[in-house]
C-alpha cells in the first residue's frame, strides 16, 4: 500500500486567493517565502511548512522561467531537510515536483561531452585564462614543471595550458611537464562528474601534449579533502629533490570542499595552505565561486544561496535551449549544489563556499604574497567573454591589504568567480 501523500495544489490555498498566483510571482516574493518555509521547518512547525509548500509549488516550476526553476531545486531541496526533521514530511510529496537530486541521477560526461559544456560558459573559461597566463609567466625558464591540479571540471583547463606551453616556451627547450592529480571515493566528488577513469583521461593528455612537442608524466595519488588532503601533502613531501622544477599548485574551485571551522574543531582549511606553503610552491592559483555558504544557520545560508545561485539558472537561459538535454545535465548539477547545502548537515554538507576576502586573508595567514595579473591577461579574458552573451562582465578588484589587482567575473554587475595568483614569501 502506498502510503505517500501527494499534496493537491489546484485547490484555493489562502483564504482570499483564488491561486497562488495573486500572492506573488517576482524573486523576491519567491525568496521571501522560501525564507518562511525554512523557518517553519527549523521550528517543526509542519502546518505551517506544509501551507507554504502548497503555494510554492504552485509558483515554481521545473520548466519555467529561471526563477521558477530556481525555485523548484530550493522547494525540493526543503522537502528532502523536512522529510529528515519532521516525522509527517517524511511520506509527503508535491505533485508535479521532481525528487531531490541524487549522484546517481547526475550526467556523467564523456571528455568531449566536458570540454564542450566548459566552452558554453566562462563559469570556468575565466578562471582558465587567469591561471594559465600566471603559471605560465612563474615557469619560464625552469626545465621542469610539476602541476598539481586540484580542478573541479577533470583537468578540462589543462590542454589549453599545454597549447600555451608550447607557443609561448617554443624558442628555448621545453620543459618536461608532471601533472599531478587526486581520485578520492566516487561518491565524494562534486558534479559535474566525469564518465571516464582518470588512467583514460591521462592517456589522452599525454598524447595530446606529445603532438605538441612536451614530455609528460601523469600521476594519481588517492587523496581526500575531507581531511585536508593529507596524502597529498605527505606525497608531495616525499617526493625527491628535482633540480630547476617549477612547482605549480592550480587550485581550481575545489578547495572549499575542505571542511572549514564550523565543521571541525582544526581549521583544516588554513592548515592546509601552511602546509602547502611549507613546500614552497612557486606558484598556487586560486579560483573559485565568490559567495559564502558556511553559516551554521539554515536561514542565513539560504539567503545567501538563494542570492547567489539565481545567476546559474539567469545565464542558462542565455546560452542553453529550453527542454535540450544540456540544459537538463547543467540545471540538475546546480540543483544537487542547492540540496546539498539545504538538506544536509555535517560531513554531508560539502558545498562551504567562502568569498574572496577570507580565503585572500588565509593566503596572507599562511605566508603567501598576491601576485597580479597584467594587461595581456585582461584583454584576453575581455576578448573571451565577448565570444558570451551581453551579461558577462570583468572588475579589476584590488585588495586594499596588498594593493595587488585581482579579477572577477560578473554577471550583470554581480560577483561570480574571483581569479587569483600566489608566492612564498
Amino acid at each position: 500500500m502506498n502510503t505517500t501523500r501527494i499534496l493537491n495544489t489546484t485547490r484555493p490555498l489562502w483564504p482570499g486567493f483564488s491561486s497562488s498566483k495573486s500572492i506573488c510571482g517576482d524573486a523576491n516574493c519567491m525568496e521571501q517565502l522560501l525564507l518562511h518555509c525554512a523557518n517553519a521547518i527549523e521550528s517543526n512547525d509542519a502546518t505551517l511548512a506544509q501551507q507554504i509548500i502548497w503555494v510554492l509549488n504552485n509558483l515554481a516550476s521545473p520548466d519555467g522561467d529561471s526563477t521558477q526553476r530556481l525555485a523548484s531545486s530550493f522547494l525540493r531541496a526543503l522537502m528532502s531537510r523536512a522529510a529528515s526533521k519532521i516525522p509527517s514530511f517524511a511520506f509527503l510529496s508535491v505533485a508535479g515536483t521532481a525528487a531531490s537530486v541524487s549522484r546517481k541521477t547526475l550526467h556523467r560526461f564523456s571528455v568531449i561531452e566536458l570540454a564542450q559544456f566548459v566552452d558554453l560558459t566562462p563559469w570556468h573559461r575565466f578562471g582558465f585564462i587567469a591561471a594559465n597566463a600566471a603559471i605560465l609567466d612563474a615557469v619560464e625558464g625552469y626545465s621542469s614543471v610539476h602541476i598539481v591540479d586540484l580542478s573541479l571540471t577533470h583537468c578540462m583547463q589543462m590542454p589549453t595550458l599545454i597549447d600555451s606551453m608550447a607557443n609561448k616556451l617554443h624558442k628555448q627547450p621545453l620543459p618536461l611537464l608532471k601533472l599531478t592529480v587526486i581520485v578520492s571515493d566516487d561518491e565524494s566528488h562534486p558534479p559535474p562528474l566525469l564518465g571516464i577513469s582518470y588512467e583514460e583521461l591521462g592517456s589522452k593528455l599525454v598524447n595530446f601534449a606529445t603532438t605538441r612537442n612536451i614530455a609528460m608524466e601523469f600521476r594519481i595519488i588517492s587523496s581526500s579533502y575531507s581531511d585536508g588532503l593529507s596524502s597529498l601533502i605527505e606525497q608531495l613531501r616525499n617526493d625527491p629533490f628535482v633540480f630547476n622544477e617549477a612547482l605549480v599548485v592550480n587550485c581550481h574551485m575545489m578547495l572549499h570542499y575542505i571542511p572549514d571551522e564550523n565543521l571541525t574543531s582544526s581549521p583544516t582549511r588554513s592548515v592546509f595552505l601552511k602546509e602547502l606553503r611549507d613546500l614552497n610552491p612557486t606558484i598556487v592559483t586560486l579560483i573559485d565561486e565568490d559567495a559564502d555558504f558556511t553559516s551554521t544557520n539554515l536561514i542565513s545560508r539560504l539567503r545567501s544561496l538563494y542570492n547567489y545561485m539565481w545567476i546559474p539558472y539567469d545565464t542558462a537561459d542565455m546560452f542553453l535551449t529550453r527542454g535540450s538535454e544540456q540544459r537538463q545535465w547543467y540545471e540538475a548539477d546546480v540543483s544537487w549544489k542547492i540540496d546539498n547545502v539545504i538538506a544536509k548537515e555535517g560531513a554531508e554538507r560539502v558545498e562551504r563556499l567562502e568569498p574572496k576576502s577570507r580565503w585572500f586573508e588565509r593566503m596572507r595567514e599562511a605566508k603567501f604574497a598576491g601576485v597580479g595579473f597584467g594587461e595581456e591577461v585582461a584583454t584576453e579574458a575581455k576578448t573571451m567573454l565577448e565570444e558570451h552573451a551581453t551579461g558577462w562582465g570583468m572588475k579589476r578588484d584590488v585588495d586594499e591589504d596588498d594593493d595587488v589587482e585581482r579579477f572577477v567575473l560578473t554577471w550583470k554587475g554581480h560577483s561570480v568567480v574571483f581569479a587569483s595568483a600566489w608566492a612564498p614569501i
